[in-house]
């Protein structure tokens, strides 16, 4: 069995106000992902996820294209070892 890894991933462009957090938690949840998405007061939105590493690379691509509504314009991102620490993904 592989080992999980983390996710870590912040998101600018046209991202708060139209329903990425919730784009993010439909994504995650159908790849059996744990974590969260935040929205920061920069406007961008911050994503920590944790699981499979195929299933985060997928996350990865669904995060740089986002809602009908919103324009992703940067997607930073890192890996990391899982920590463990989450049991679900949800919405912050």
């Amino acid at each position: 069995m592989a080992k999980n890894a983390q996710l870590r991933a912040n998101v600018r462009g046209r991202v708060q106000g139209v329903s990425y957090r919730a784009f993010v938690l439909a994504r995650a949840n159908s790849l059996d992902l744990n974590g969260y998405a935040r929205n920061k007061i920069d406007g961008s939105v911050d994503v920590l996820a944790e699981g499979a590493r195929a299933n985060l690379e997928l996350l990865l691509d669904f995060l740089h294209e986002g809602p009908p509504a919103a324009r992703v314009e940067q997607v930073t991102h890192e890996w990391y070892a899982a920590s463990g620490d989450y049991d679900h993904f949800d919405i912050r």
